[in-house]
């Protein structure tokens, strides 16, 4: 199976070198020249464009930051649909909005070509060793044409439905992370008013019902203050966009998420819309009049 690869950033680039690492013949394209570089170091090809990535390949995969994007990368002169035909494949990992899924979907199927949305979880460090959450809609009998490509990125690949379903799953894990950072920020900066160090907290409660993987993940970086970007506040705020228009859509009623939101768009406002998205606990650092750094 020849794998196409259309968006190397900060999560494409360790998931496109993981496939090669795996065995499968690669071939991708970046507007960036870096990461591209990367992957022919590896043992990769580059492509010109998305045509030459999709003629050059069985099944092409996008990373790219939201369905605008997307859709570009498919249909805009030069892209992927292009160099498709009957019979070859796009799985779609970005994380974009469910509808936007569908009718990408249904454009390609029109060529005879298959389609999965199947956006991850995890951040950089599980992209680089694959061992991200994949969490995929499509029918059953794609996806067993791809779960192993796909494992060859990640820890757990899960087919939650149809087309579309990859990605309401996933907005569903961004409303929690999102609220769950908050929440673990909320929660230091009450104990370092009071006068108890953050970081006792975390040893203290880690390990019962409030202890996550986010909080895990997230509380070094707030103890170092060290908010460089794995996953950036600007694609979270993305992300819950997507999460708000769909939950009203739906007729569901989200006001936590509603909540995080405002405290990413603030953050945004004062100019730290790059940083990682434990950054949130710099608005609780601003509104408090607090550090929640180690001292």
């Amino acid at each position: 199976m020849k794998v196409g690869f259309v968006g190397l950033g900060i999560m494409g680039k360790p998931m496109a070198l993981n496939v090669i690492k795996a065995g499968y013949e690669v071939t991708a394209f970046d507007f960036n020249a870096a990461p591209l570089e990367a992957i022919v170091a590896a043992g990769g090809k580059a492509a010109a464009n998305g045509r030459e990535v999709a003629e050059n390949s069985d099944v092409v995969i996008t990373m790219l930051p939201n369905s605008p994007h997307v859709e570009s990368a498919l249909f805009s002169t030069g892209g992927i649909a292009e160099g498709l035909s009957a019979g070859k494949a796009v799985i779609d990992m970005s994380s974009i909005a469910p509808l936007s899924s569908r009718q990408f979907a249904e454009r390609l199927a029109e060529q005879g070509v298959e389609f999965l949305d199947a956006p991850v979880s995890g951040g950089e460090p599980k992209a680089i060793d694959g061992t991200i959450a994949v969490m995929v809609g499509g029918e059953q009998t794609v996806f067993d044409k791809y779960e192993a490509l796909l494992n060859t990125m990640a820890s757990t690949v899960t087919l939650v439905g149809g087309v579309g379903a990859g990605n309401i799953t996933k907005l569903a894990n961004q409303m929690i992370v999102a609220v769950n950072i908050a929440a673990v920020s909320e929660a230091y900066s009450l104990a370092k008013k009071a006068g108890v160090a953050p970081e006792n907290v975390y040893q203290a409660i880690r390990s019962g019902l409030a202890g996550s993987v986010v909080m895990d993940q997230k509380s070094q970086k707030i103890f170092d203050g060290d908010f460089a970007p794995g996953f950036r506040i600007e694609l979270h705020i993305k992300d819950l966009q997507n999460a708000l228009d769909t939950s009203h859509g739906v007729n569901v009623s989200a006001p936590f998420t509603a909540l995080a939101m405002e405290i990413l768009q603030s953050l945004k406002a004062h100019g730290h819309e790059k940083d990682d998205h434990s950054g949130i606990a710099e608005w609780y650092e601003m509104t408090n009049n607090l550090k929640l750094q180690s001292e």
